[in-house]
């Protein structure tokens, strides 16, 4: 992995944007206090620090979002106050959410531009629109035609519509780009090219503000580094001065001992919780091969096995079967501790035979966002709360109160939206509400996708606890530190099938690698 190199110190520059003695309340509760921070010209800046920590509401600020606040933001030297997000953007600051700001029904050229569409008069100049959107896509390595640039966003992959957030930003020329966890749901060699075109952004002296959990993210491309924590700034450092130790006793405020907690796998003897037979899952459509040809595999009672493999390689369509999420047309058997073989028909049959699925898209599949972080808590357990279709208001209340305790969950009320809790208390709001259904074989993706280290270390904890009870764990994983660490045995997928097998003690990320590339075969 190369390293940007070429920053000039800020000392030697004016900075794009300087924020003074942010503050932020809502309510009564303060989530910012007295943060500031400067953003230089041709600067990778990484924001960091758990979920939670002020992050998102410091960059809701500088996107326009939040017009209420103390302190004070200057750009290009100017105190400046947005009244909107169209404002910040036209002030040459853009930026890019997990959420993308597209609209999917519309078309690349479209969303490039839209707000400040090129016009003749009072009509839109499509030929402007296209030969422009085309000189930005060319400038960002997308080699679109004209055809293309019609074509609807929609039709695109989440690599490619990253980049055209990135030309909708240019297009608007700013100088300050925000990245926000730009790289959770890209393969290895997307993240190569984001990288690439980073430091191009770089070198064009845009300042860029990165947010990022993932460690060898951060020490990559950091020029330098702020870290927030409960809403109040612990500290600015280059990177060559913020070494990992401090770097985490910044985020969590103490040490962390070792990547993920000790666990002894269960013995050889351990009944199988999860037994699949030739499990196929049908293709999407007529003439394509099987999303899942003929898996056949065990769980045992208390073990984590891991799924390995490239985007497209089957593996979280395994899970998605194994839920019923496709219904009874998947081929196969998939016996539950020892009892006779069946068919999973529905997601509500699954879940009464015990087993539950933690998608890997929390705010699309795993939360109602609009409902309270009780009601999110119980959703999945009704019917253990009901009595002739009632439901025990008092009970459902006391486990309510329970899970947030348990799990750690920060919040102000349980009645309070779940969307407004940070990314890991939504995803440890997720794992209760499967928890709730005292499921017997947990299957898993991304489990810690888009958290902070500390709530990670929350959720490796609580599953070494659900092993220890005999709970089976099927778990997808892109980040190969915690399938190595975390898993007892690592199955590894390539066009819909599993093709190897690994042992913690065999498992090494080359090998997982070449496997899943279809390389080699074990």
């Amino acid at each position: 992995m190369h390293e940007i190199e070429g920053f000039v110190e800020p000392a030697a520059l004016a900075p794009s944007v300087k924020l003074t003695g942010i503050g932020k309340s809502f309510g009564a509760h303060r989530v910012l206090d007295d943060v500031s921070m400067d953003l230089f010209p041709g600067e990778v800046h990484v924001l960091a620090g758990e979920n939670g920590a002020g992050k998102s509401t410091l960059i809701k600020i500088l996107a326009g979002i939040h017009t209420d606040y103390d302190g004070m933001v200057m750009v290009g030297g100017k105190p400046t106050r947005f009244n909107n997000p169209h404002d910040a953007s036209h002030s040459g600051i853009s930026v890019i959410h997990q959420e993308m700001s597209l609209v999917e029904s519309m078309s690349v050229a479209e969303n490039i531009f839209l707000g400040h569409e090129p016009s003749r008069g009072p009509l839109l100049d499509r030929s402007q629109l296209t030969r422009r959107a085309f000189d930005l896509c060319a400038q960002l390595d997308l080699a679109f035609t004209a055809a293309d640039l019609d074509r609807n966003v929609e039709e695109f992959s989440l690599a490619i519509k990253n980049r055209i957030e990135i030309a909708k930003a240019l297009s608007l020329d700013a100088r300050v780009i925000v990245m926000d966890e730009p790289t959770s749901a890209l393969n290895s060699t997307e993240v190569e090219r984001l990288f690439v075109l980073i430091e191009s952004l770089r070198a064009r002296g845009c300042a860029i503000v990165y947010i990022s959990h993932k460690m060898e993210e951060i020490y990559r491309i950091a020029d330098r580094i702020t870290v927030l924590r409960d809403g109040r700034l612990v500290g600015t450092a280059p990177r060559a001065g913020c070494p990992q130790p401090v770097l985490l006793r910044w985020m969590i405020g103490r040490d962390l001992d070792g990547f993920a907690p000790p666990r002894a796998a269960p013995p050889e003897s351990a009944v199988p919780a999860l037994s699949v037979k030739d499990f196929t899952v049908p293709p999407s459509s007529p003439g394509r091969p099987p999303r899942v040809h003929k898996a056949s595999f065990t769980v045992r009672a208390g073990e984590i096995v891991g799924l390995a493999g490239l985007q497209g390689s089957g593996a979280s369509e395994l899970l998605q079967g194994l839920f019923g999420a496709y219904g009874p047309v998947c081929e196969g058997t998939v016996s539950l501790a020892g009892n006779a073989a069946c068919k999973p028909a529905s997601p509500h049959d699954a879940i009464a035979r015990g087993v539950a699925l933690l998608t890997g898209d929390r705010k699309g599949t795993g939360l109602i966002l609009d409902l309270s972080v009780q009601d999110n808590l119980t959703l999945a357990a009704l019917p253990r709360l009901s009595d002739h279709g009632l439901v025990d208001k008092k009970r459902e209340r006391n486990i309510a109160v329970k899970n947030v305790s348990d799990f750690g969950i920060r919040v102000h009320s349980i009645e309070q939206p779940v969307s407004a809790l940070s990314g890991g208390n939504q995803q440890k709001v997720v794992l209760a509400k499967w928890m709730n259904t005292g499921p017997r074989v947990l299957l898993m993706e991304e489990p810690t996708r888009g958290i902070d280290i500390g709530a990670k270390h929350e959720i490796y904890e609580m599953i070494n606890e659900w092993t220890a009870r005999g709970v089976a764990i099927l778990m997808l994983s892109t980040e190969m530190p915690e399938v190595l660490r975390l898993c007892d045995r690592i199955l590894v997928m390539h066009r819909g099938e599993i093709t190897a097998g690994f042992s913690r003690a065999e498992a090494d990320p080359e090998k997982i690698l070449a496997v899943a590339m279809g390389a080699s075969t074990v």
